[in-house]
């Protein structure tokens, strides 16, 4: 099997959630950040720390990018340049022309560019998933997916819409493309995002003792013509982490709350209730189980879950969404794909 050679770019949250993945598999890794950050994790996992950027990708045959958004794309194509194969944190890139670049430039040198959308990999969505491919649900029609947590002040970047997208594009976007995922293409979108959006804002709000909030909501049109609302909040610090979602299709209705219950339930329709659904302890840590998926595709095994033109069409929908929200008017999405890349949808 090919080698896990890898280039670990960043020592953030998301580089310190990768890396435990990674070392169970047995990879070899570099890990370079331009902060002080990188030889702190290479002392606290035993890792080599990298130089510079050229360094780290020297040799290596994936590169985890777990880097500010606006930097991404940099990166990514850098890491073709040099022959690798690309794991992207979400989102791939702030505009769908720099995503849709770096999914281009994959498919050019040959690699393969798999967006890091950690939610297809929680046990619910799995699950939901499953659920409606099966037909449990009948004919879907609406569905409703939130998300909450507190705002991300740990790094000031996140709230700064120039370099995050701010919560509609950092946050949202997870929700909106498991709609994707389970509905098919978004047709328009119409959105609105309140609260504290930017740095000063934020930065103000912090000092004081209920801390910065910002919230963001969306409704997505489908080409299958179900409807579904994606809500967003970024809370004060003691706010919990909490998703949800519920799903309604003509067989009835299916409902998910990460803090109510550990499992799904299916209500609605007769004997729906009785095994439809997979319940109880689900197993392995989402990030876990996407890295082994990925690892195992680079490796020459099956295509994951989730593809680069999966992460263009996110960003697509969540450019979308913010100009929707800027404007008050509702916008048309249109097909990310284009016809020149050869990688097919997974869906």
């Amino acid at each position: 099997m090919k080698r896990l050679d890898v280039a670990v770019i960043g020592a953030g949250f998301i580089a310190r959630t990768h890396l435990p993945a990674w070392i169970a598999l047995g990879a070899r890794i570099r890990i370079f950040s331009t902060d002080a950050q990188a030889a702190l994790l290479a002392e606290e996992f035993g890792l080599t720390e990298a130089a510079c950027l050229e360094e780290a990708l020297d040799g290596a045959s994936v590169a985890d990018i777990c880097t500010p958004t606006t930097t991404h794309r940099d990166i990514a194509l850098a890491a073709f340049a040099a022959g690798a194969d690309v794991l992207c944190e979400k989102p791939l890139a702030l505009t769908p022309a720099d995503a849709l670049e770096m999914a281009e430039a994959a498919d050019k040198a040959g690699r393969l560019l798999y967006p890091g959308h950690v939610v297809r990999f929680f046990p619910a969505y799995a699950r939901l998933r499953s659920a409606v491919g099966s037909g449990a649900l009948g004919r879907p029609a609406v569905a409703r997916f939130t998300r909450t947590g507190r705002y991300p002040t740990w790094s000031p970047w996140f709230a700064d819409t120039a370099l995050s997208g701010g919560i509609v594009t950092d946050q949202m976007l997870h929700d909106m493309d498991i709609a994707r995922w389970l509905f098919g293409e978004v047709v328009s979108i119409h959105a609105t995002q309140r609260g504290h959006l930017t740095t000063h804002a934020a930065a103000s709000a912090a000092a004081a003792s209920e801390g910065p909030v910002a919230t963001g909501s969306a409704t997505l049109t489908h080409d299958s013509g179900v409807i579904t609302q994606v809500l967003g909040v970024w809370g004060p610090p003691t706010t919990p982490f909490r998703y949800t979602f519920h799903v309604a299709g003509s067989n009835g209705t299916l409902t998910h709350d990460s803090l109510a219950h550990p499992s799904l339930r299916v209500t609605g329709a007769a004997g729906a209730e009785d095994g439809a659904v997979p319940t109880g302890d689900f197993g392995e840590d989402p990030f876990t189980a996407q890295i082994h998926e990925f690892a195992s595709a680079f490796q020459g095994g099956p295509a994951p879950r989730v593809n680069a033109l999966d992460g263009v069409a996110a960003v697509k929908i969540a450019a979308a969404a913010r100009r929707s929200a800027a404007t008050g008017l509702a916008v048309a999405v249109h097909d990310a794909a284009p016809p020149t890349l050869t990688e097919g949808s997974p869906r």
